[in-house]
């Protein structure tokens, strides 16, 4: 959509900013094993991804916006529901498939109470 090849956390700021200008109020664009880019016209924050052997990548793009939806209709705040979808694509993509690699809420929850996650600047 921007002609941006992404590949790491400036492409994705750069990329945002495009998206912002095409109209959109937010632009969240993930990054694979990196992390996770945020913007709208207020603010913008980058989440590195929790590090984890990964076996399937097959439904990570699924497990993360089905977390980051869930997320939100549960009212969390931006930033920590971002970092949920990370950890649901992060647990995800340990496993092989796909509806059999997502995580369960309590596996979720362990997990991020395992973990530590750097916001970038």
């Amino acid at each position: 959509m921007t002609g941006i090849e992404v590949c790491d956390f400036d492409s994705a700021a750069c990329a945002a900013g495009k998206l912002l200008d095409l109209g959109p109020g937010a632009a969240l664009i993930t990054l694979g094993a990196q992390g996770a880019y945020y913007a709208d016209a207020t603010r913008s924050f980058a989440l590195r991804a929790f590090p984890v052997k990964v076996v399937d990548t097959t439904a990570a793009g699924d497990a993360f916006n089905g977390a980051f939806a869930a997320s939100l209709a549960q009212r969390l705040p931006l930033k920590e529901a971002v970092r949920k979808a990370l950890a649901v694509a992060a647990l995800c993509v340990t496993r092989r498939g796909a509806q059999s690699s997502m995580p369960t809420a309590q596996a979720v929850d362990e997990f991020l109470q395992s973990q530590t996650i750097l916001e970038l600047e």
